[in-house]
């Protein structure tokens, strides 16, 4: 074997060694964040604004932008490794049982009448949760600690009722930036500087 073929493969290893180290997912938390911030905050003005039962279904808004954008950032990472290790693959079923677990609660809660008393808490602590849990399994630190205040803070909305529960959604608003934007930044930031060093 002479030295080009030593440095070929040499390469080809190295070029293994990065790829299988990549890292993915780094937008899913922004997909959702943005999207949910922003509507919960249309929504809160809304109720402010015209204060009408309609504005209380703006937030069915939030997975018809969601799922096309968690579906095609997760073509783009699959594309970009070709595969989806097991911690992927739990992260991501945790975050589509949130997912429905979300859409199901807001509609279960309107139907039953409960929706203003107890959805917004509920939302925010399934955020919370799901991050602290994702952090946990990445063994990522500032996910952890985001999904712990997230989770706290979800408890918040309970104390807004009656006239002033349209300040649920202002609070869920910033619970989402704790647990998705937040750290959906710090992670897209870490994930790039780890996958192009």
């Amino acid at each position: 074997m002479n030295t080009t073929d030593e440095l070929d493969v040499i390469s080809r290893i190295r070029g293994e060694v990065i790829s299988s180290k990549q890292l993915t997912g780094e937008n899913l938390f922004l997909a959702w964040g943005y999207p949910t911030a922003i509507v919960l905050l249309l929504e809160f003005a809304a109720l402010l604004i015209w204060n009408e039962d309609w504005c209380d279904w703006l937030w069915a808004g939030i997975p018809v932008v969601g799922v096309p954008l968690m579906m095609y950032f997760l073509n783009e990472d699959y594309e970009r490794t070709h595969r989806r290790t097991l911690d992927q693959n739990v992260i991501l079923q945790m975050w589509i049982f949130i997912g429905f677990a979300s859409c199901l609660g807001g509609f279960a809660t309107g139907f039953a009448g409960v929706f203003q008393q107890c959805f917004f808490a509920y939302l925010g602590l399934l955020c919370g949760m799901g991050c602290f849990m994702t952090g946990i399994i990445l063994h990522f630190r500032p996910k952890t600690i985001c999904g712990i205040i997230a989770s706290l803070l979800s408890a918040v909305p309970l104390f807004f009722q009656g006239d002033l529960w349209p300040w649920q959604l202002l609070v869920t608003a910033i619970t989402v930036v704790i647990s998705l934007i937040i750290p959906g930044h710090v992670f897209r930031r870490y994930v790039r500087r780890h996958n192009h060093p």
